[in-house]
């Protein structure tokens, strides 16, 4: 008798719990039906903190933005920069509220300046004059060293950026303006002495070694680019991630310096050898130290807001034997 009360207890209690299972159950189902019935997945989008709108397709708005930052299809501008980057949050939206992608993409890139790329011949390096496709700054110094100018060692090219292009000139013209003819060989005596001075620039020299990109994000602001809130072109390439984004070695080195640094805030300086040299500014933190050995990869801080900054980014310097170069003929 009395294992037979035990097993009705069970029986009654298995049969109660999969009432109170099946009650939850179903709802469950009506609250996510009610829910999707009135409420559909959507992005809020906001820009420095203020709400302009809603998209359903992150991706694809963020997409367009890019196309207009990069300046696909348009012939001589290399890229546009925009004042703020939009940030996106997960939300639910009443169905009968419809997402303003168009005017989202208008509120983005309405203060946006657009850079212009175009090549700067030098000769011992002064900018002489200017081509729009590197190209033709190629063909120029061969042909000048084809017809043997006396200056053709001197003859270098610069990549350059500018909210306004310069007057261009063609090939032909280059060549005759800066042709030198070759000067009678000197011989001098015993007793004579004499010196040279030779010189080149190019945009993108072989450093000897692959890099990496420290964090992935947006590209705010370019190498050389002008902007209100530095009297200066821009020294190396800000990319925008949120505050706390881990930072890599673009390479393994030794780390030269990491401490607060006047505009940089707090900044890491890695040496790679052989003079090369990359910069890691308004860092909110440093796992380095001076001295420390690092490997390709590893992390070395995290993304903040320190020094002179308007949002949360990295800036990225390289740096071959004491000059800047442009981060992005080696990364990204």
């Amino acid at each position: 008798m009395f294992k037979i009360n035990i097993v009705k207890k069970i029986v009654t209690y298995f049969r109660t719990s999969i009432k109170v299972i099946t009650i939850t159950t179903v709802s469950a189902i009506l609250i996510v039906g009610l829910v999707a019935f009135f409420y559909k997945p959507t992005y809020a989008v906001s820009l420095n903190g203020e709400l302009i709108g809603y998209t359903e397709n992150k991706s694809k708005l963020q997409n367009e933005i890019n196309k207009y930052m990069e300046g696909e299809a348009e012939e001589g501008i290399a890229f546009r920069q925009i004042n703020s980057v939009p940030e996106y949050t997960l939300c639910l939206l009443k169905k009968d509220i419809t997402p303003n992608d168009e005017e989202i993409y208008a509120k983005v890139t309405e203060d946006g300046t657009q850079y212009y790329k175009y090549y700067a011949i030098t000769d011992d390096g002064k900018e002489k004059l200017y081509v729009s496709k590197f190209e033709d700054a190629e063909s120029v110094i061969k042909k000048l060293k084809d017809k043997n100018s006396q200056n053709k060692n001197d003859i270098g090219i610069v990549e350059k950026y500018d909210t306004e292009t310069k007057e261009f000139t063609t090939v032909e013209k280059c060549v005759s303006e800066l042709y030198e003819a070759p000067k009678p060989k000197v011989v001098y005596t015993a007793n004579a002495s004499s010196g040279y001075v030779s010189g080149s620039s190019s945009a993108k020299v072989n450093i000897g070694i692959s890099l990496i990109r420290p964090i992935s994000g947006t590209i705010t602001s370019r190498f050389g680019s002008r902007e209100s809130i530095r009297s200066s072109p821009h020294r190396g390439l800000d990319i925008a991630a949120p505050t706390g984004t881990p930072i890599k070695a673009a390479a393994a080195g030794t780390v030269v310096s990491a401490g607060y640094s006047g505009s940089y805030g707090n900044m890491i300086l890695i040496s790679h050898g052989n003079g090369v040299q990359t910069l890691y500014g308004h860092c909110s933190v440093l796992n380095v130290s001076k001295g420390q050995a690092v490997s390709q990869g590893q992390i070395i801080g995290k993304v903040g807001t320190t020094g002179n900054v308007t949002g949360p980014h990295l800036h990225l310097e390289v740096r071959i034997n004491g000059v800047l170069y442009n981060p992005q003929n080696y990364v990204y």
